[in-house]
């Protein structure tokens, strides 16, 4: 919204467009005393049902008023004042608008001049859009005031301004914003309409949570807009067409609070489901291929133990606790990261090149270590009797089994996204418990030991055959480095890797002569490694985001394209993946990519997405948290006309999938408040 003053009254002035769509009239509150605010109204009456008007910010179409009132120099006019506008939403794209006859509020505080000027009426000029859901036509009027109008219910339909100030905080990609608010208040549909112009996405999901007489409104930015803002007002709108005006300053905002509106997913489940869940998809983690060898091998060693208890129950107690210190720690980590505003989530150091090369080196080392090339007898995996051993083991099954989020795990992590603190770090515990299991009953269950095979030569072929999955673990984490970097990016990497088992095989060398073998590491080791540190960063090509090649050829994800696809009144299926996600890739595989499933797919019209998270992406990350996903995988399916997305099991069937298309209602287009959200 524009509006002006023009100190210089013009005399003839005339309407371009007309008022034929939304007539407007000036109404002026009796007469003008100098010094105290007086106030004018633009009365706005729709020739019709089908008209709308704008707020001032219309949102993503639209345009505000522009008004122009022929006054003194000595006399203010303040910023015109709205009633609670309503929300549209077309094709995904939101506007501010007003249906039916509304009232817009211009306070004037007139000056010195009035007593010379007189009570003559005020005259203007204002342009302003008249729209219906097909068109939109320019309207403007040539103003002159009179008295009359009913003030006393129009000052009742604006929205009134809060006395006590809010505060906001930006935090990557999202907005939140404490508005004082007493407890008591009601709100059945609350939404905030910003007044600053391409700060917010106005269509994305608003969530709010009450922390005592502060309600906190969470709203993502606008990925177009430059995010800044000094401060920011707008309106509250309570849901019943009541609502207040706020102005917030920068400041601190209070985190937690109870959930009162937004993702039906971000409610929480009981806490002892979610410690079930935590110790249940850790305990299903061991049979990840990159974790079994290491699992295998750390048990075989307590074979060795025989019936020397204490030792077993050490290495148990210091296996677990290399575990449970690991999983804490990248849960804190990843709580720290969002709390300082990061997008990130469950597995978020695998979107990370540099971190993805350096598991590269150290699963081609294990892999080297298993094949008997050299020993590393300290901490080395296949060596029984040591606690500091049985740590590292845990601390590396640990790091190299997060990359998913399996069956089990994905309510409690999701979950701890939103829990305070504290309960949050217990769920990452418990995960690492859940992962250390089996390790610490074979170390405190004799009967356990005793059904392991007794020690032999057979341990050492079995850790040279345990070489073969971290091989191949060491194979897919190239493969990963290709696809996040680019070859050039993985070309050097691989040359890292074969610099660095260049070193061991040296030192294994060394170390079967009985002669110091480590600081020839350094020497064979050190020209990979520094060309690596210079070339790796050189050659790093950031992967772009499109859809990945598929039989079903999906859209790639985008708040928007799904607005678009569910508007549509096609069923929608989005599935949401990374190129270092296990269960993600066996789900596509075995469910996805079938023949059948894209059969019935194109015989019910659905229409497939796919969102890559393969590098680190806030407009996504924000989205599985809005889910109340920690990671991927994540499957939704949202049917014709539903208002919410159905969230899929984390193990999928081609006939699940099928079950779902063939069910799936004839398609109409929803309504169109719904069409853009998201869930």
């Amino acid at each position: 919204m524009l509006a002006g003053v023009a100190h210089a009254q013009t005399a003839e002035r005339k309407a371009l467009y007309g008022d034929d769509n939304i007539a407007v009239s000036l109404f002026a509150d009796g007469a003008p005393a100098e010094g105290r605010e007086w106030l004018l109204a633009l009365r706005f009456t729709p020739k019709s049902r089908e008209w709308h008007g704008y707020w001032s910010n219309p949102g993503d179409a639209g345009q505000g008023m522009r008004l122009t009132l022929d006054l003194p120099p000595d006399w203010e006019m303040g910023e015109p004042r709205y009633p609670v506008p309503q929300r549209l939403t077309i094709s995904g794209l939101m506007n501010h608008i007003y249906e039916g006859p509304y009232t817009v509020l211009v306070p004037v505080v007139p000056g010195p001049s009035l007593k010379e000027r007189g009570a003559t009426s005020v005259t203007g000029h204002v342009e302003y859009l008249a729209c219906t859901d097909q068109i939109c036509v320019p309207q403007d009027a040539v103003l002159r005031g009179v008295d009359g109008g009913d003030f006393a219910r129009w000052r009742a339909e604006v929205a009134p301004l809060l006395d006590a100030k809010a505060s906001f905080a930006i935090r990557g990609r999202t907005i939140r914003i404490g508005i004082p608010l007493p407890a008591g208040v009601a709100l059945s549909d609350p939404h905030v309409f910003i007044a600053n112009e391409r700060l917010v996405a106005y269509a994305a999901q608003q969530t709010f949570r009450r922390a005592g007489d502060v309600l906190v409104a969470e709203i993502p930015l606008d990925r177009f807009g430059t995010g800044k803002a000094d401060v920011v007002s707008g309106m509250l709108a309570f849901g019943d067409g009541a609502g207040v005006r706020f102005a917030a300053e920068r400041g601190a905002v209070p985190t937690g609070g109870e959930l009162i509106a937004g993702p039906k997913a971000a409610a929480t489940p009981p806490l002892w489901t979610l410690i079930l869940g935590a110790l249940a998809g850790g305990l299903l983690l061991n049979i990840m291929p990159c974790v079994f060898p290491i699992l295998s091998l750390k048990a075989l060693t307590l074979a060795r133990a025989g019936a020397r208890e204490a030792k077993a129950r050490a290495e148990g107690l210091a296996y677990t606790a290399g575990v449970v210190l690991a999983c804490t720690a990248l849960g804190a980590l990843l709580l720290a990261l969002r709390a300082a505003g990061e997008q990130v989530g469950w597995a978020f150091q695998l979107q990370e090149p540099g971190v993805v090369v350096a598991l590269l080196v150290l699963a081609a080392a294990i892999t080297a270590n298993f094949a008997g090339l050299f020993d590393l007898p300290a901490v080395s995996v296949s060596m029984g009797g040591e606690r500091a051993g049985a740590f590292a083991t845990g601390l590396l099954a640990a790091f190299v089994a997060t990359p998913c989020t399996g069956p089990f795990m994905a309510a409690a992590l999701g979950a701890a996204l939103l829990l305070p603190t504290p309960q949050a770090l217990l769920l990452f515990a418990l995960l690492g418990l859940g992962l250390a299991l089996p390790f610490l009953l074979l170390g405190f269950i004799p009967p356990l030991r005793r059904m392991l095979p007794r020690p032999g030569a057979w341990m050492e072929r079995f850790r040279r055959i345990m070489a073969i999955p971290m091989g191949l673990t060491a194979l897919a984490l190239l493969w990963l480095t290709v696809q996040l970097g680019g070859r050039p990016f993985g070309l050097i990497a691989l040359l890292l890797v074969a610099g660095v088992v260049l070193a061991l095989l040296v030192v294994g060398r060394l170390q079967r002569k009985g002669k110091l073998a480590w600081p020839a590491f350094g020497l064979v080791a050190a020209p990979f490694i520094a060309f690596a540190a210079i070339g790796l960063p050189s050659v790093y090509e950031a992967r772009s985001a499109q859809a990945k090649a598929s039989i079903h050829k999906p859209l790639a994800f985008s708040r928007d394209a799904l607005a678009e696809a569910r508007a549509s009144g096609k069923p929608v299926f989005v599935w949401f993946t990374a190129d270092w996600c296990v269960t993600c890739k066996v789900n596509e595989a075995a469910a996805i990519e079938r023949e059948s499933v894209r059969d019935a797919f194109e015989d019910a019209g659905v229409v497939t997405m796919v969102g890559d998270w393969t590098v680190r992406d806030p407009a996504i990350t924000a989205f599985l948290t809005e889910q109340g996903a920690a990671g991927v995988p994540l499957y939704l399916w949202y049917a014709p006309r539903a208002v919410a997305a159905e969230q899929l099991p984390q193990v999928l069937t081609p006939e699940l999938l099928e079950d779902r298309a063939r069910q799936a209602p004839p398609g109409t287009p929803p309504p169109a408040a719904s069409a853009a959200g998201s869930d």
